[in-house]
């Protein structure tokens, strides 16, 4: 295997989730190469499963794509040395209101590393019920519009593959919890 070393990094601007970054690399056999990517805090995504085995998906607008998306209950990792799994059940609660009574890690993957360094663990969610009223989160921005709703786990499968879930995050979340639930 060839040796990448890193000879130079700047970050070029700091954002509150992402720093813009700019490295020199040594490459294998000679020369040099200027890469920009995000570094990213991280981020978790939970599934969460009804009794029925439903998952709970939610309704979204995201600024970049400008357009509502199908995707999981989701979050960054902006609390330092917070555990992933802590950070799954944070944003279960705070997005749509519910806890888990069991949390099963399904992995952690690079949404695009050849842009970004952003590592999202992903998480399926069972024992669901809901967060008492008293200590629910009180949604902003676009959190404040979420819409929950219960979707039958092969329908919401067959939804990424006709194009009406978009969000690449969401669909491999969903093929990670069909081949974790096959499995066992």
């Amino acid at each position: 295997m060839h040796e990448y070393r890193v000879l130079d990094s700047e970050t070029i601007h700091r954002g509150w989730a992402y720093d813009l970054t700019a490295e020199t690399i040594a490459m294998p056999g000679g020369g040099t190469a200027r890469r920009e990517f995000l570094k990213h805090v991280g981020a978790v995504v939970t599934v969460p499963i009804d009794e029925e085995g439903r998952v709970g998906l939610i309704r979204q607008y995201r600024v970049p794509p400008k357009e509502h998306m199908w995707e999981f209950p989701a979050g960054l990792r902006d609390i330092e040395d917070e555990d992933p799994a802590v950070a799954a059940r944070r944003e279960l609660a705070e997005e749509v209101d519910l806890q888990a009574a069991e949390l099963v890690k399904l992995g952690e993957y690079f949404t695009t590393p050849g842009i970004s360094d952003e590592l999202i663990h992903y998480y399926l969610a069972t024992g669901i019920s809901l967060v008492p009223e008293a200590d629910r989160h009180e949604r902003t921005d676009e959190e404040a519009h979420i819409e929950l709703v219960w979707w039958d786990l092969d329908k919401a499968l067959a939804a990424v593959a006709d194009g009406e879930i978009r969000n690449g995050v969401c669909a491999l979340a969903l093929t990670l919890t069909k081949l974790h639930l096959d499995r066992n």
